[in-house]
């Protein structure tokens, strides 16, 4: 087996999965603890990549394990966030908040 096999595996299962296959890129870097498989995205694809509750991703690493047993080495998948794991705020909605407040107008004189 090729030392990059898993390189490539995690290549094809990425870009079968995303939006923007053109956008995927893995670097891969070896040291005293194994291989580490650095996936880089298009931002709007990381909630395919993911998954609902981490499940795509915790698949991903599992079969990415299986590859390592397979060439004697242990394979660790990290993916890049450009944003740090911060989720975006939703602009959209935050404008609309912002434009108009609510009219409290109708309730002001009710005696409660």
């Amino acid at each position: 087996m090729s030392e990059n096999q898993d390189k490539k595996f995690l290549e094809t299962i990425i870009t079968a999965i995303v939006g923007k296959p053109e956008a995927v890129s893995v670097e891969r870097t070896v040291d005293e603890r194994g291989v580490l498989l650095t996936l880089k995205i298009d931002p709007s694809d990381m909630g395919f990549v993911i998954g609902r509750r981490g499940q795509t991703a915790q698949a991903i690493r599992t079969l990415l394990k299986v590859v390592g047993a397979r060439n004697n080495s242990r394979v660790n998948l990290k993916i890049y966030d450009p944003n740090g794991g911060v989720r975006p705020e939703r602009t959209e909605r935050t404008e609309r908040r912002d434009e108009s407040p609510i009219d409290t107008s109708a309730i002001d004189d009710l005696k409660i």
